[in-house]
């Protein structure tokens, strides 16, 4: 890419809040459900119908303002949205324009340098979803399914502050991470309830005014949309140094062919004709209110970030992916209460085989096969030398399978290590005897070899033997 261009990115993330019924139906919002059946005749635009909105987006809409510090406003304005489309039964979409219940917050993300950036969220609205269109397997005709037509969204709006693909990205999962800990939407990007669309625009290194910018649609995966985003940007570099302009438009990325491509002229606001809509009173609450949804906050990302840092010992960096999932944050710290292994130890089984047993099955920490508990059980163990780290893991292969617990696995399996001091300098004497040419190499100075004794008697011993001792037992014997 060209050093001489600024990359300016701006995100409008949509996340799907958890209710049980939509923004102003009763209707439900279960995922996959047979097309058509979860659409009321107010999700269908009858004639006569009224919109009553559901509560529970205010409380949630609220609980986000709060964790990004944002203003929550004590009075916003629900408005109609015009355009035509087919999967819009209305033909207008009830959504906030003027008046969004929340402005003005920030979160942080590292750059490039690994340096905190601060972000700025211009709003956050509510709205409603529209139905979807389906053209795959109905021949030269479409379908169109209204189950998610008037599905709670909320619609995350960030300043223009995002200079790279990779900073975009930092920014969703962070939005991401925080939707969850919030308990305000799944965040499951292959159902669609977590997806956005980017701007995307390039200007000359130092200038002020922004570019013109190109709209990049239903972005609903992390790889994609940082592919999507680079490809945009050298498409748009590519076509002002060779002379061209770049024209405000909404494009659509080909995940198969990797490339961006148009799908319509980017509407501006007025295109649209706002208005307020006439059958939705103004939402009115009180800071009451919103000191009552901010007491059900819970410990956010970077401040759990911070503590797990301060009170565990733990690097900034482990603490970081623990804390990036707040069921994974507290299955960590359910199993450091639980046992007697140091909180680095649980937080490096947690990262490293916990993580890789779970990725390998495709299962989220929720469902993992081994409980906290359990788990703490496996690293007691270890703590008292009941087991050698290398057999530990030996365990946990067989409590993922469900063999049960490390206790039990261990008695079954005869897996104790041997921590008798005589037994072990009865194994060491007979390594040394077997090998006189590296005895005689290590004390000429080879001292690596201590490295090969030891491997030795754990091979004899069938790796119970305690390393630790074994260790000290071979140098003191193997001194000249």
């Amino acid at each position: 890419m060209s050093g001489q261009w600024e990359v300016v990115i701006g995100l409008e993330i949509h996340a799907q809040l958890a209710t049980r019924s939509k923004i102003f139906s009763s209707a439900a919002t279960t995922y996959g459900a047979e097309p058509n059946t979860q659409a009321c005749l107010v999700d269908l635009g009858y004639p006569g119908v009224l919109p009553v909105l559901n509560e529970e987006v205010i409380r949630m809409a609220c609980k986000f303002g709060l964790a990004v510090n944002a203003t929550v406003a004590q009075r916003s304005v629900f408005a109609r949205k015009n355009y035509f489309y087919p999967d819009l039964p209305k033909g207008y979409q009830i959504s906030q324009y003027e008046l969004p219940i929340v402005e003005h917050g920030e979160l942080y993300i590292k750059d490039a340098e690994g340096k905190d950036k601060r972000i700025g969220i211009t709003r956050a609205h509510l709205e409603e979803d529209a139905g979807k269109s389906i053209h795959e397997g109905l021949g030269r005709s479409s379908g169109i399914d209204l189950n998610r037509a008037g599905t709670p969204l909320l619609e995350i709006v960030s300043e223009p502050d995002l200079r790279s693909a990779k900073e975009a990205i930092a920014y969703m999962r962070k939005i991401h991470t925080i939707v969850r800990y919030l308990e305000i939407s799944d965040g499951n990007m292959a159902e669609g309830s977590f997806r956005c669309d980017a701007n995307v625009s390039v200007r000359p290194r130092g200038q002020k005014e922004l570019g013109t910018r190109a709209e990049l649609k239903n972005l609903n995966s992390f790889r994609f949309i940082e592919k999507a985003i680079n490809f945009e940007v050298e498409r748009q570099i590519e076509l002002l140094e060779d002379g061209g302009k770049v024209v405000q438009e909404t494009r659509l990325y080909d995940s198969d062919r990797d490339e961006t491509r148009t799908m319509r002229a980017k509407e501006e606001a007025n295109d649209y004709r706002y208005f307020p809509d006439p059958d939705l009173l103004p939402i009115e609450i009180d800071e009451e209110y919103i000191e009552a949804v901010r007491r059900t906050l819970p410990e956010l990302p970077d401040a759990k970030q911070q503590r797990f840092v301060k009170e565990y010992s733990l690097k900034a960096s482990d603490a970081a992916i623990l804390t990036v999932n707040r069921a994974l944050a507290d299955y960590f710290e359910t199993a450091v209460a639980a046992g007697t292994a140091k909180a680095r130890t649980v937080a490096n089984w947690v990262i490293g085989d916990l993580a890789a047993a779970l990725n390998k099955d495709g299962l989220e920490i929720e469902t993992s096969r081994i409980a906290a508990g359990d788990l703490s059980g496996l690293l007691d163990r270890i703590t008292d030398n009941t087991i050698s780290g290398k057999i530990a893991k030996e365990v946990f292969d067989a409590m993922w399978a469900g063999e049960g617990t490390a206790d039990e696995i261990i008695e079954a399996r005869g897996l104790k290590q041997i921590t008798d001091t005589s037994a072990i300098e009865a194994v060491v004497d007979e390594v040394i005897a077997a090998n006189p040419t590296q005895v005689a190499e290590y004390q000429a100075g080879k001292d690596k070899l201590i490295g090969f004794f030891v491997g030795q008697v754990m091979k004899e011993t069938g790796g119970k033997a305690n390393p630790g001792q074994v260790n000290a037992i071979l140098k003191k014997k193997l001194a000249r």
